[in-house]
């Protein structure tokens, strides 16, 4: 038998059952050392990347968070599904409901004063965003160009327009008469902050509002170390 055959489909299922069980089994542990939070992957004996969770999104280059709903909190939660399912377009389009519905809550309890969260309790969390966050290529209606790192998700109540790369959003309400577009940033707040505003009549280029927001969201940044 040729070991560099590649696998007959009974052998492909077999191994995609073995990673799926291996999931499941999977156990995340956060907790404090010295005032410095450490998450661990149990299952693999290592600690949590936060390097790697940084090249996808950049919203805590200090550290992880977890307990409430902010920057620290939304790099865990990018952290735990990039290393739990390892698909970054899933990660990008999910992570942020994650934290605001998972990550927010974990609490360091118990005579370890610790949390866990289990690959279980991952999918059970995930199939319930999935059902509710459904995105879109292009925006739908209204659908802007937006540029890249920026991308649409339509949710039961609204319609949001979420940045990957930074934790500012693009909020869009649809009064009587006109629209209320909002930018804001959850950041470490209990609340998003708004940012800057536009309001446009029903009749108005929504679209030129929203792509005019997303521009001033990268106005708003401050530059990198060494930058001018």
């Amino acid at each position: 038998m040729n070991a560099n055959a590649p696998p007959t489909p009974s052998e492909g299922v077999q191994s995609e059952q073995l990673a799926q069980n291996y999931r499941k089994t999977v156990e995340y542990v956060g907790f404090r050392v010295d005032g410095n939070t450490v998450v661990l992957n149990l299952a693999d004996h290592r600690r949590l990347s936060l390097e790697r969770s940084l090249k996808l999104v950049n919203h805590s280059p200090g550290g992880f968070e977890w307990g409430y709903t902010g920057s620290g909190p939304a790099q865990l939660a990018c952290a735990l599904l990039l290393d739990y399912y390892d698909d970054e377009q899933f990660v990008r389009e999910h992570y942020i409901e994650f934290r605001n519905q998972v990550v927010s809550h974990l609490e360091c309890a118990g005579p370890a004063e610790c949390w866990h969260l289990t690959g279980e309790e991952i999918n059970a969390a995930l199939g319930a965003i999935t059902d509710d966050v459904v995105p879109v290529p292009d925006g739908g209606l209204p659908a802007p160009s937006l540029p890249a790192n920026w991308r649409t998700v339509s949710r039961p109540d609204r319609r949001v327009f979420q940045r990957n790369d930074r934790d500012h959003y693009i909020v869009l309400g649809e009064g009587v008469d006109e629209w209320l577009i909002i930018l804001c940033s959850q950041g470490d707040r209990a609340y998003p902050a708004p940012l800057a505003s536009r309001t446009v009549t029903v009749d108005g280029d929504v679209e030129q509002a929203i792509c005019d927001l997303a521009s001033e969201s990268n106005e708003l940044l401050e530059p990198a170390e060494g930058e001018h």
